[in-house]
């Protein structure tokens, strides 16, 4: 199936510095936010405790609040979770004393509020959370740093420079869109950042593929043209890729519960921002790091050149003469 003609070539290499442009001032913006307005690190990294209660009507929210005014719990948020019915408590911090059952104490403490029951209670030291925090850290800088080895290895190190630049450029913009929306940061937020790193890559590997198979048959020697053509090539199959993905989480997004509803929301301006750097943005910058056709196809013809001599000797060795 095919969106956009085959035989079609779109001038995107001609537009690259316009693009270039607003991505920046995403990657700025989304840099100043991170910067001002922070993170809204979850029980999973701040540590505290989560208490998830539902109620057979609807919760009393402000009566919550009032009743856990004046107790060791003050400083609990309440937010609604999924329906009028539940709500989350989430208390940052420590507990006052971990060895008490806090589901117990809130039966006690919440009694006037109505009939409810309690169905979660997490709780996460903050020491465990600073840990969980600093192997995020770690988990995201030695994806980058594999990923930059697998393609300087599978292609040329200015491919593998442009992939981590378009990589940094769309967790960048997913991390901006999570500050800006005051999105909850847990696990669930590392693993779709995780998701998106995987996804960005996948495409952008696939247009790097057609590009290097570009230089190396095409008699073109202005690699714009040849970036221009690879990307065409792989727009149709780019464009229903993310369609696929893009319908999927979408309705993980809508559907899917309170409790998915950051993990979605993050996959959603992952697979967005994804898309629009494969095939915007990636190849631009291996177009501004001065990406030299003839000295790639010199080294090709030195590889195919080696490996004929190889299989000249080998063939040799086999028969006995030498």
């Amino acid at each position: 199936m095919e969106i956009f003609k085959s035989d079609k070539i779109y001038n995107f290499m001609g537009k690259r510095l316009p693009f270039l442009g607003l991505s920046s001032l995403l990657v700025i913006a989304s840099i100043v936010l991170l910067f001002t307005k922070g993170l809204n690190f979850g029980i999973d990294f701040a540590g505290g405790t989560i208490v998830q209660v539902k109620y057979e009507q609807k919760a009393p929210i402000d009566k919550i609040r009032n009743t856990l005014k004046n107790t060791n719990y003050s400083n609990a948020s309440i937010s609604e979770f999924g329906s009028p019915e539940e709500v989350v408590i989430r208390i940052t911090g420590s507990s006052s004393d971990i060895a008490n059952d806090i589901g117990d104490e809130m039966h006690v403490l919440l009694k006037s509020t109505g009939d409810f029951e309690i169905r979660r209670v997490d709780i996460v030291g903050p020491k465990v959370g600073g840990e969980l925090r600093e192997k995020g850290i770690m988990a995201l800088s030695l994806s980058l740093i594999i990923i930059l080895i697998y393609v300087s290895y599978r292609f040329e190190w200015r491919f593998a420079i442009a992939s981590i630049l378009a990589l940094a450029h769309d967790i960048i913009i997913a991390m901006g869109a999570i500050s800006l929306f005051s999105i909850e940061v847990n696990l669930d937020i590392l693993a779709a950042i995780l998701t998106i790193l995987g996804y960005s890559l996948n495409d952008t590997i696939i247009v790097f593929d057609r590009v290097r198979e570009g230089v190396q048959t095409s008699k073109e020697s202005i690699l714009e043209k040849i970036v221009n053509e690879s990307v065409s090539r792989t727009l149709s199959r780019t464009t229903l890729t993310s369609l696929t993905t893009f319908f999927v989480v979408s309705t993980l997004f809508f559907f899917g519960g309170e409790i998915i509803h950051g993990f979605a929301f993050t996959m959603l301006v992952g697979v967005i921002v994804g898309t629009y750097s494969s095939i915007f943005i990636a190849a631009s910058f291996l177009v501004e790091l001065k990406f030299s056709i003839s000295d790639f196809r010199s080294k090709e013809a030195d590889k195919i050149k080696r490996q004929k001599e190889k299989d000249k000797l080998r063939a040799m060795y086999e028969q006995g003469t030498m």
